[in-house]
């Protein structure tokens, strides 16, 4: 069989298999240059939340200096509103218990009312069947004076 020379049937090799040194060495400094950006990226993060905590902390002084103005000036007319309104409903507490006290009053006078009413039909009911037992009895003594009398 004769030998076989480079022809075009050969496929041209796969450069990754022949240098694998040169692409590791090109990922690593991908890598590396990554890390970088990344290290750069965190720096400026804590720049700018240290600037954002600056202003944050002076905000909130201002508007505690700000508060502590306007409670001096604004004290006086919300504790006049404060008492007013305190007072009110002191007022509607005690008018509540009022209302409290004649309600219970008027409980009681409608359970001694019912009681009267229940105590009267008892009275009543007793004397139905005392006048229906004089009754019965009044009949039968007419009907045996009846047979005792001659036809």
């Amino acid at each position: 069989s004769p030998r076989q020379g480079p022809g075009p049937a050969a496929e041209p090799p796969d450069p990754s298999r022949l240098r694998p040194h040169v692409v590791l060495a090109q990922e690593n400094t991908q890598i590396r240059d990554l890390q970088q950006e990344n290290r750069e990226l965190w720096v400026s993060l804590e720049e700018h939340q240290d600037a954002l905590e600056l202003i944050m902390s002076k905000y909130r002084k201002q508007m505690l200096q700000l508060l502590e103005g306007r409670k001096r000036e604004d004290a006086e007319p919300v504790l006049k509103a404060h008492q007013a309104n305190s007072g009110e409903i002191e007022s509607q507490i005690d008018r509540i218990c009022e209302m409290g006290a004649v309600m219970r009053k008027a409980v009681q006078v409608d359970d001694e009312q019912f009681f009267k009413v229940q105590e009267k039909l008892a009275q009543l009911e007793l004397e139905n069947k005392e006048l229906r037992e004089l009754l019965s009895i009044s009949k039968e003594s007419f009907e045996v004076g009846r047979e005792d009398l001659p036809d």
